[in-house]
């Protein structure tokens, strides 16, 4: 295991909340993740399905800001924002090559599986950590049955995760959960609306207990 994996599942479990951005447009990519910090979420990932996200993340980089870039399909992908000074990587389903090239760099990957074949194939392809996705299809009870068989590996819930329910998927044996559009909206982040987004963060944390 390498040190970048050891340190990524180590920093998750302390603040256990990645917010995922979606948006069409991005006007602000380090005030965003700043709206998101004071609202105690320390970890922004943003997507290759928003437009110029590399220079989004290399803004955010820049200033010190806690970094991923996700929906990380190819190889190229990868280097892409792995260039731009993303601090891991995140995909929504197994990619071989995403993996080996986030390996080469030394960058963690957090990988997309949904049944117990794959998350035992994202852990051979040396994921970090495993992003259960879509974990709404089966709810926070198929993270405890998940712990069985693979009590030692990481667990991020993705998809469908709410202030709601975010509680009961780290109850049952998740690491982390991803906030999406319930703290992130994409109209908000287009309109700047950080102060509405510092809200929407504290109130997922708060739902933590």
């Amino acid at each position: 295991m390498g040190t970048e994996t050891t340190d990524l599942r180590a920093a998750l479990a302390r603040q256990p909340v990645i917010a995922v951005v979606r948006a069409p447009v991005i006007p602000d990519a380090v005030a965003l993740c700043e709206a998101l910090a004071e609202g105690g979420i320390a970890w922004t990932e943003l997507t290759f399905t928003t437009p110029d996200v590399t220079r989004h993340v290399a803004r955010a980089a820049a200033a010190g800001c806690r970094i991923g870039v996700g929906t990380v399909l190819t190889a190229e992908q990868a280097r892409d924002g792995i260039a731009a000074g993303a601090g891991f990587l995140v995909t929504p389903g197994l990619r071989p090559a995403v993996a080996e090239t986030a390996r080469e760099a030394g960058i963690p990957v957090v990988m997309g599986a949904l049944t117990p074949s794959e998350v035992a194939d994202a852990v051979d392809l040396g994921a970090a950590a495993v992003k259960v996705f879509p974990a709404k299809a089966f709810g926070p009870g198929y993270f405890k049955d998940l712990r069985g068989p693979y009590p030692d590996v990481p667990l991020v819930a993705s998809g469908g995760v709410n202030a709601g329910n975010a509680r009961a998927f780290l109850d049952h044996g998740a690491l982390a959960v991803c906030a999406g559009t319930d703290v992130v909206p994409p109209q908000a982040v287009a309109d700047g609306d950080w102060a509405d987004i510092t809200r929407r963060a504290k109130e997922f944390i708060a739902s933590l207990g």
